[in-house]
């Protein structure tokens, strides 16, 4: 079990978090329903969606099933993924930001299958996803010659979220902007077995 623990006590974490949250939402507020917490700035707003992270859709009923078999198959393959890292003794910030990356794949996963039977309004894989972290940020006017918009509203950040979402989102943008950290042992490592056999 060594070099599991970290990882596997940080997925429980954001699954814990991300479940209660979700569960606290579904059982006291009314779809559409908010709360601002920071002004307008922050606000808790309830929403549910059938599809990907951020409200993303994904093409009716067939659709539906399809993404949450989909997910299903690439969280197994986060898993084996993650059990590879650690076995090789990768990078820990690597490792981390995959097991987060698991569980915010493995938190939506959960409404997905289990909330339309849990909640009683569908089947087995047909849940909806339960967002409810709005950030508008920035209101404002794209200026008239701003192309195709110009003249029209925007707001950033406009999509409704979740804590897998921001899980999956932190996990990758972290492995991205860390990558030649995370990487550059093994890097080293072939170049260092590459000159032994050159001299050889």
């Amino acid at each position: 079990m060594k070099g599991y623990a970290k990882p596997l006590l940080l997925i429980f974490l954001v699954l814990l978090i991300d479940q209660a949250s979700k569960i606290w939402i579904k059982t006291n507020m009314f779809l559409g329903q908010e709360y601002k917490i920071f002004g307008d700035w922050f606000i808790i707003h309830f929403t549910e969606n059938n599809g990907m992270a951020f409200g993303l859709e994904f093409g009716g009923e067939f659709g539906k099933l399809a993404l949450s078999l989909f997910r299903i198959v690439a969280v197994a393959g986060i898993a084996y993924a993650l059990h590879y890292l650690i076995k090789q003794k990768y990078h820990r910030g690597l490792i981390l930001n995959v097991a987060l990356v698991f569980a915010g794949a493995m938190g939506n996963i959960i409404d997905s299958t289990f909330y339309g039977i849990l909640f009683g309004y569908e089947t087995l894989f047909h849940g909806r996803v339960v967002d409810m972290l709005y950030l508008p940020l920035i209101r404002g006017t794209y200026p008239d010659w701003f192309p195709f918009w110009g003249g029209t509203e925007f707001l950033f950040f406009r999509p409704v979220f979740n804590i897998a979402d921001t899980a999956i989102s932190v996990g990758v943008i972290s492995i991205l902007i860390f990558q030649k950290n995370y990487f550059k042992e093994e890097v080293t490592d072939e170049i260092g077995l590459n000159n032994e056999i050159v001299e050889e």
